[in-house]
């Protein structure tokens, strides 16, 4: 895809405490590499990929491509700078929350991140995917898999334990949540919620979103 040959622009935040390997995954999800030596983000930064998305009907049948731009916020995890990164949460569509299964810490800290979306985001629940990152390094383990699953079923989103450094699960969490980010934009029944500047020109001018009454929300 050349540049503005796109359909859709998706958003997505990544969230969690500092040293949690965010920096990395993203690293990871857009050039399939790894990088040991990426020091803290201060305040934020982004990548970017091209994907093409293809929506599967009730019937199984596979929908026509749609050619996204996706970009990937990378945020800092500390406190002080709180305040510029929930400013960005309005703005994203779907959210990638990391702990580090090696920081028991960094675990309990997912709940303050949630309530932190919950009243930052553009609902009170939006497409959330959790990500134990570091799965690899299993002999430093600190949280298992239970008490993350445990977690993320209390706050109905899924869950997958990835690795930054060797790519475990990163590709396959990223495309569920764009998957999530779809589908909502796909029974939305208005797009107030949606970003300007999310559908393209060049792409479908009015998107296959029904259109409600004047004044409703979005199916949060």
């Amino acid at each position: 895809m050349s540049d503005g040959d796109y359909d859709y622009l998706i958003k997505f935040l990544a969230l969690g405490d500092s040293g949690v390997g965010k920096t990395s995954f993203l690293y990871q999800y857009t050039d399939a590499r790894f990088n040991s030596k990426f020091i803290t983000t201060v305040g934020i930064d982004f990548r970017e990929k091209r994907v093409v998305y293809k929506s599967t009907g009730p019937d199984g049948t596979s929908a026509r491509g749609q050619k996204i731009h996706m970009q990937l916020w990378d945020t800092a995890g500390q406190e002080r700078f709180r305040s510029l990164t929930t400013a960005f949460f309005r703005d994203a569509m779907g959210f990638l929350l990391l702990f580090d299964l090696t920081n028991e810490q960094s675990f309990l800290n997912v709940r303050n991140w949630m309530s932190q979306l919950q009243v930052h985001a553009y609902c009170e629940s939006p497409d959330v995917v959790l990500c134990g990152n570091k799965c690899d390094l299993s002999d430093q383990r600190a949280v298992t898999e239970e008490e993350a699953r445990e977690l993320a079923e209390k706050y109905g989103i899924p869950y997958f334990e990835t690795s930054a450094a060797n790519g475990q699960n990163v590709n396959q969490a990223v495309d569920v949540l764009l998957d999530l980010i779809m589908k909502r934009m796909e029974r939305c029944v208005d797009k107030s919620w949606i970003p300007d500047g999310t559908v393209r020109a060049n792409g479908p001018a009015n998107p296959d979103l029904s259109e409600g009454p004047v004044g409703s929300k979005c199916a949060c």
